[in-house]
């Protein structure tokens, strides 16, 4: 048989690159760990479902699997856990929920968390994002200035509380 037929050298073969890992701390709050717990394992499971296929000519859902279980589990080991009831009550710090009121009164609600957890949709942000950034030692009374492309947004903490 000529080696042309035999796929085993190829780049079928090779993983795929790994996604890349913050350089920051990898802070994470109660439920970031078990959420980066429950993808793992939901993963794990996705990739031995992708293992038992009668049909596996494409690898490519079995590499991206191994990718991401690869990073998950970076993700765990360099896990930083930050319990919110150990964090001062009277100023902004990681896992608060921060209520702040726009100039025109106007009040949202933004949660500080881990990277992993961070959801814009959700007002869940990273430290490291410029809004958290700003927010972070804050008081309640406090007027902080946010940085953002679309200018600069003074708010004022009204809240701050911890889950």
């Amino acid at each position: 048989m000529s080696r042309a037929f035999v796929k085993e050298d190829g780049p079928d073969n090779e993983p795929l690159p790994d996604l890349p890992i913050s350089p920051h701390p990898n802070y994470v709050t109660p439920r970031g760990l078990a959420a980066l717990r429950d993808r793992l394992a939901a993963t794990q499971a996705e990739l031995a479902r992708l293992k038992a296929r009668a049909e596996r000519l494409d690898r490519l859902p079995e590499k991206a699997a191994e990718r991401d279980i690869r990073y998950l589990e970076a993700r765990l080991r360099s896990a930083i856990p930050v319990d919110p009831a150990d964090q001062p009550r009277d100023e902004v710090a990681f896992g608060a929920r921060v209520t702040v009121a726009d100039a025109d009164g106007r009040e949202t609600v933004y949660e500080i968390v881990g990277e992993d957890e961070a959801d814009a949709g959700a007002r869940r942000i990273a430290p490291q994002a410029p809004l958290a950034r700003a927010l972070l030692g804050a008081r309640v009374g406090d007027v902080v200035e946010w940085r953002r492309p679309a200018g600069r947004l003074e708010l004022e903490v009204i809240a701050i509380a911890y889950p």
